[in-house]
């Protein structure tokens, strides 16, 4: 009998929940949706053909029997909704960031432990090729001993709208946002090094840019978005392991180009992982190595490879690669830098 799986929360990033579900060659039926929007999952359940579609996270909960259930809510649902369906029997995905802040996310992890289900991040970036082979790269010893990465997100014009400039629903503004993405790459291909100090410093100046934004998944209203976030957030986060994690983010920011990247630094070699450029030494020489045909991350494609993963790790067929740990462990950094920014003052961690 095929396990069903339910989506709460119908917005943009469900769909790709619900492509992930359909393409998955798996014995998994998407049985149901919800949202406080009903017109909104009654739309979408006509479009993924799901047979049963709800008002709230309760009464679906309540009526169906699911073995899988995809978080897709704003930020400060995740949590109550993530809960409710542990404690109804289901493995959760939710989508990242994991809450709203740490103390959040802890309760989160103790509901799957308590209920002995599987809590699994979103954290999409993992599933991807360039993550799998800097991962290999760094573990067979390419690089060396890691002492220095640096991060970047940073968009001309890219407030999304919508509730991302709502910190009563968001948590935040790029850093939540953006930044969660780059960090969780960065720490995971690095081996999950253990946070023990944080430096923030977060900018609000530009504001929304509404009037330049780019198109918004919630582009359905021509009401001028909330706006009481940061729009720039910078963090220097040192790792027990001796190395640094230097980050950059941004919704508007008055550069040419929006620009996503990381650079990994060991003492044999550095890796671009935008281009797949190794930079090392040969004979005495400075030589560049292209790694040709690593693949790189790939939105869709990606994504259908999480839900496959997350359905396979829900079945005990293998250890998942985004455990609810890890997200907590990331909710404690982005609390650091927002501590760190408000205080002026480095933050020590745990």
């Amino acid at each position: 009998m095929a396990v069903l799986a339910g989506i709460i929360g119908c917005g943009g990033i469900a769909h790709n929940h619900a492509h992930g579900y359909i393409h998955s060659g798996k014995d998994v039926k998407l049985a149901a949706c919800c949202d406080i929007d009903i017109e909104k999952a009654k739309r979408f359940a006509e479009e993924f053909d799901i047979p049963h579609f709800y008002g709230s996270c309760e009464e679906m909960l309540a009526a169906e029997e699911l073995g899988l259930v995809s978080v897709c809510t704003w930020n400060s649902a995740h949590a109550p909704c993530t809960i409710a369906a542990l404690n109804a029997g289901a493995n959760v995905i939710c989508e990242k960031p994991m809450a709203m802040n740490a103390a959040e996310a802890r309760t989160m992890e103790k509901a799957a432990q308590d209920n002995r289900k599987l809590l699994m991040v979103g954290f999409v970036r993992r599933q991807g090729a360039d993550a799998r082979t800097a991962k290999k790269l760094i573990e067979d010893g390419v690089l060396g001993e890691i002492y220095y990465a640096k991060a970047q997100y940073l968009r001309r014009c890219g407030f999304p709208g919508g509730w991302f400039g709502d910190s009563s629903r968001s948590g935040g503004g790029p850093l939540i946002d953006l930044g969660v993405h780059v960090i969780d790459l960065a720490r995971y291909v690095m081996g999950c090094p253990k946070p023990v100090s944080v430096y923030g410093i977060t900018d609000y100046r530009l504001g929304s840019r509404f009037d330049l934004r780019m198109a918004s998944w919630e582009a359905h209203t021509k009401e001028r978005p909330v706006f009481d976030v940061e729009n720039l957030a910078l963090a220097m986060i040192k790792f027990d392991n001796g190395a640094t994690l230097q980050v950059e983010t941004s919704f508007n920011l008055n550069r040419k180009d929006d620009v996503g990247s990381m650079e990994i630094y060991g003492d044999k070699a550095g890796l671009n992982l935008d281009n797949f450029e190794l930079y090392t030494t040969y004979d005495g020489l400075n030589a560049n190595v292209n790694l040709l045909n690593t693949g790189s991350f790939h939105f869709s494609n990606d994504f259908d490879r999480e839900i496959a993963h997350f359905i396979d790790a829900a079945a005990g067929e293998t250890e998942c690669i985004a455990p609810a740990r890890d997200g907590v462990v990331l909710m404690e950094i982005l609390d650091a830098v927002y501590a760190s920014a408000k205080s002026g003052q480095v933050e020590m961690m745990g």
